[in-house]
């Protein structure tokens, strides 16, 4: 037992046993607190053990564990009550160093001058001047004038970076779990949409608004929400930079911000975007303007588009297809409109269970399938697409099409701020184990939703299934806990075949099936009316005050060993 005092009241040691006890109580301390957690090593005595030895020498004990960089707000608010000047206080670890921290931030909280503390750890041999400057920072703006008394610690718990389906749905669940975390999302936008819904909308299904709600609605009302936007990472600083040029500190972040739809990967798409016929149910402004092309058109070609994966609900460029086409069928009109499906992929769904029933629909629309053709311009004015594709030759050409209207799917990238990152893989995407979804080089790290590099289905299910296990895994690590729970790569995508069925795809890695639901209930490779139902009436109202307020229902994350 190597005991430094840092002052009057506090000092700290290396790892102590139960006969240590005896001499800290002849030395006057009254009260000793534990930071490391039990089996770090195989050679440390547990916490029990010393427990017992100080109860019987009557001093106050505390546990207040946590490993290296997983010190939070709540431990130190905690050692914070017990720096009253009246009783003398132990504090250990394996070597000292996370203790003297520990008063450091405490310290730093309580409004103690960094050049004090500093001179005080130095003292005894610690260097604390990185917890210091996280804890005393008084550069760091909150967005949200309540949140003004936090100015003294912007060290958060937790970041989130984005505030949309994974971000407030990983936050209501991790404060499902610990509702004494200090997090914040970062998120500059107002307005939270419900994504899922605008192929309804474009489908004359659903209107527009009922998919769109505000933010400030939806965020917790105990997160500090910071409406700026993250312009830089620094993982080896635990911070990020945002656009007003502050920094915000964490002890875990969780990124999950989406990803970007790249419009301008198509010649000419974002100038003719909602007029001359050119539309997209991948953008709430546009999705009832698909609804009024396909009530508009009596005859002529629709044109439905498929970029390169990987993008968000690989069924919802073939999703608009079929509805527009049911209608065009009620109608009687099919006989009088050319529908053409152009997929850069080959395959026309990449689950082989579910396509026999997709390309039953496919015949009975009576729509033209082109395989392996890339959209790359589009003429407005004219009215013209153009195709990448490649011949019998396995030579490049370019196919012109005319179309009265087309819907188009446009290619999708990670953001710019990701894909510059060093969080990012060769590809841009963040880069994650996929089961734990933790980041395969800072530990801290955790990625969420459609920015992940995980090959599963981007889709909303998918984060439903991934923000529990996030969750979970993040409070074990606080916990000094290893990560013992996983994601399996589900994803679920309706394809609403008709109006009022649907072809349930629920599939994990590897394409395999995972139904919610027994067969027999629910054939999920054949269409169904309950699954028009489930979609229409129940997805939307579970989403808002189920999912987004942290209820699992059916998403409880699975320990790692049942993935195996």
């Amino acid at each position: 037992m190597n005991i430094k005092k840092i002052n009057k009241w506090v000092s700290v040691s290396d790892q102590i046993n139960a006969f240590d006890v005896i001499e800290l109580k002849a030395q006057g301390f009254d009260v000793v607190v534990c930071n490391r957690p039990d089996n770090e090593a195989l050679d440390q005595p547990c916490f029990q053990e010393i427990e017992v030895a100080a109860k019987q020498s009557d001093i106050k004990i505390i546990y207040l564990p946590f490993s290296g960089n997983n010190l939070t707000h709540d431990i130190v608010e905690r050692f914070q009550y017990l720096l009253d000047g009246k009783q003398q206080i132990l504090a250990y670890c394996r070597t000292g160093n996370r203790s003297c921290n520990l008063w450091a931030a405490s310290s730093a909280v309580m409004g103690i001058t960094p050049e004090a503390i500093i001179s005080q750890s130095n003292s005894v041999g610690y260097d604390v001047k990185k917890t210091v400057a996280l804890y005393s920072n008084k550069d760091v703006q909150m967005s949200d004038e309540k949140n003004s008394d936090s100015m003294a610690k912007p060290l958060y718990d937790i970041v989130v970076v984005g505030g949309g389906s994974g971000g407030v749905a990983v936050t209501a669940s991790l404060l499902k779990r610990n509702k004494d975390l200090r997090i914040a999302i970062i998120d500059s936008a107002e307005e939270h949409f419900y994504q899922p819904g605008w192929t309804m909308v474009g489908g004359g299904v659903f209107s527009a608004e009922s998919t769109r709600k505000q933010n400030k609605d939806l965020i917790p009302k105990n997160v500090t929400w910071i409406k700026n936007a993250v312009t830089e990472f620094l993982p080896n600083d635990n911070m990020v930079t945002l656009d007003n040029k502050n920094n915000i500190y964490y002890q875990q972040l969780i990124v999950c911000p989406g990803l970007k739809l790249n419009w301008a990967g198509i010649e000419g798409l974002e100038e003719t975007l909602g007029k001359n016929g050119v539309t997209s149910n991948y953008r709430y402004d546009l999705s009832s303007y698909t609804w009024e092309l396909v009530q508009s058109l009596k005859q002529g070609k629709a044109i439905f588009t498929q970029p390169p994966m990987p993008i968000k609900c690989a069924g919802a460029p073939q999703k608009a297809l079929y509805l527009s086409a049911d209608h065009w069928y009620r109608q009687g009109l099919l006989s009088k409109i050319d529908i053409h499906f152009y997929n850069a992929g080959g395959v026309l769904f990449g689950v082989d269970a579910y396509v026999p029933a997709l390309q039953s629909y496919i015949n009975k629309y009576q729509a033209n399938t082109h395989f392996n053709h890339q959209l790359i311009k589009i003429d407005g004015d004219k009215q013209k697409a153009y195709f990448k594709t490649n011949n019998e030759n396995s030579e490049e050409v370019i196919i012109e099409q005319e179309f009265d209207m087309i819907h188009v799917c446009p290619p999708q990238v990670a953001p710019d701020f990701i894909a510059k990152s060093p969080l990012a893989d060769s590809a841009g995407w963040l880069d994650v184990d996929q089961h734990t979804l933790r980041h395969k080089q800072f530990n801290n790290v955790w990625g969420l939703g459609d920015v992940m590099n995980t090959p599963n289905a981007k889709t909303l299910a998918a984060v439903r299934k991934q923000a529990p296990v996030v969750a979970q895994n993040i409070c074990d690590v606080i916990a000094a806990k290893e990560p013992e729970y996983g994601y399996d790569g589900y994803g679920s995508c309706p394809l609403t075949v008709e109006r009022g069925k649907i072809v349930l795809a629920e599939f994990g890695y590897g394409g395999k099936i995972l139904p919610t639901f027994p067969e027999w209930l629910l054939q999920g490779t054949k269409p169904t009316a309950l699954a028009w139902w489930l979609k229409k009436d129940i997805l939307p109202g579970f989403y808002w005050y189920g999912m987004l307020k942290g209820h699992e229902l059916l998403a409880s994350p699975k320990p790692l060993s049942c993935l195996k």
